[in-house]
């Protein structure tokens, strides 16, 4: 078995791995890269390989930097089978429809304001390319599934709804994705499930030079709400649409339900975030709530669904909580509550997920006292609090903790989906604290398995 490493190398988006094992060719996760523009630019480059030499694709979850590349493979010659989990396959057509969407606008946008350099400008992928990849998703039954002689396991890896590591075999030989790992306390999504080993292991390091810290998610986050209302502020969340959003509106009506926070309205002002939030009731296995608990998460805030009501919800200077995607401050409504609300010092703008470099969310996690929006610079006032206890992402501990459970201990361990920094701390203390071979993967290195 040989495999490349395509993307989420030596960065956190575009993942994107390739491997060659029994004549087949298997591209595990077909990822959009994100955050600082040079990174932002390489979705616009060829794929590195020809999309037709591609039998299968495998992905671990629905994210679009593991995702959101698929309509332009498809488009450019890809013709095989997506396998992934149930609700994976379900995340994927709400993501992968709205991302066509948005790549649609921005063309659009730019050819108005003329400042694009495609005369006339054009999108990454349309919605029509995004359907043709839909049709080709399919859900795996059960936990195992075949690529010819390629024997492949999904293994639940908590993080989001039908989030998966990936365990490959062929002839004895194995190679384990671990995708996104997830935290064994979420308020939502069980942890991940045991490591079963793997002769290599392929493995993220978003977090692997930080721990979260002890804090209550509950606590800290009524903490935050109280002193904001105590001054006459909103909280504006920004969320991810696929599983933030539905953490925080579940931690707010616990809160809600144990008289901790006072009796604020609550808005989730995300079409994508409303339409992932009723794939609770199909996918009841894959969470911790049970069908009348997700009944309580759809009545625990008032879903804003039209453009005219986001707008009017802008006009509104009181205590409220409004949960808005993106999560990292790239683009959706919450940019336009951003604009509306950062320069008012009563405010609170809560980042509860990972912000990858160069996005808004990373600036004003940073401390920035302005932020451009929509060509202009906004002057932010609001308190600014990043929420790490409410990540979706296990830290540098739990992350040692997942390997370390292996049921075999790998021969080799390849770090991949994390800044450099973060990825080079856990290489070392998989060494130093587990005596395993780990290695940060380069950008379109390979190695022999």
């Amino acid at each position: 078995m040989n495999l490349q490493f395509l993307g989420a190398a030596g960065t956190v988006t575009g993942s994107r791995f390739l491997l060659d094992a029994g004549g087949k060719r298997i591209l595990i996760d077909c990822g959009m890269f994100q955050g600082l523009k040079q990174l932002r630019l390489r979705n616009w480059r060829p794929f590195p390989v020809d999309p037709g030499s591609i039998d299968e694709v495998v992905l671990t979850h629905a994210h679009l930097d593991h995702s959101g590349y698929l309509p332009a493979l498809v488009r450019d010659g890809f013709r095989g089978r997506i396998h992934c989990s149930a609700p994976t396959a379900d995340l994927a057509a709400i993501l992968l429809r709205d991302a066509g969407f948005l790549q649609e606008e921005d063309a659009h946008y730019a050819r108005r304001k003329g400042f694009s350099k495609h005369d006339p400008p054009k999108p990454l992928y349309t919605v029509e390319d995004a359907e043709r990849a839909i049709r080709r998703l399919q859900a795996v039954r059960g936990t195992t599934f075949e690529v010819g002689p390629v024997q492949g396991r999904l293994i639940p890896a908590g993080h989001i709804l039908g989030a998966c590591s990936v365990r490959l075999e062929l002839k004895g030989r194995s190679v384990l994705f671990s995708g996104d790992l997830g935290r064994e306390h979420d308020l939502l999504i069980p942890g991940p499930g045991r490591n079963p080993g793997a002769d290599t292991i392929v493995m993220e390091s978003t977090y692997g030079d930080r721990r979260h810290g002890p804090q209550d998610p509950l606590e800290s986050l009524a903490e935050i709400i109280r002193r904001t209302v105590d001054r006459g502020g909103l909280v504006l969340v920004a969320a991810f649409a696929v599983g933030r959003a539905q953490a925080v509106m579940w931690a707010v009506h616990q809160l809600r339900q144990q008289g901790r926070i006072p009796e604020v309205p609550v808005y989730l002002n995300s079409p994508m975030a409303d339409a992932v939030t009723h794939l609770y009731d199909d996918h009841v296995p894959w969470h911790r709530l049970s069908l009348d608990e997700c009944h309580d998460l759809f009545r625990s805030a008032r879903f804003v669904r039209s453009v005219e009501e986001s707008k009017a919800l802008n006009q509104k200077q009181e205590p409220m909580i409004v949960i808005s995607a993106s999560g990292m401050l790239t683009g959706g409504r919450v940019v336009h509550h951003l604009a509306a609300w950062a320069g008012d010092a009563r405010n609170t703008i809560l980042l509860p997920g990972y912000q990858a470099a160069g996005t808004r969310g990373a600036h004003l996690a940073s401390g920035a006292d302005q932020v451009k929006v929509h060509g202009r610079y906004i002057a932010v006032r609001a308190e600014v609090v990043k929420l790490d206890v409410l990540s979706a992402h296990a830290d540098a501990d739990e992350l040692l903790a997942w390997l370390k459970s292996a049921e075999q201990p790998p021969a080799k361990v390849w770090l991949v989906h994390g800044e450099p920094e973060a990825s080079d701390t856990l290489r070392l203390r998989i060494r130093d604290d587990l005596g395993i071979d780990a290695e940060v993967a380069e950008d379109r290195g390979e190695t022999s398995i």
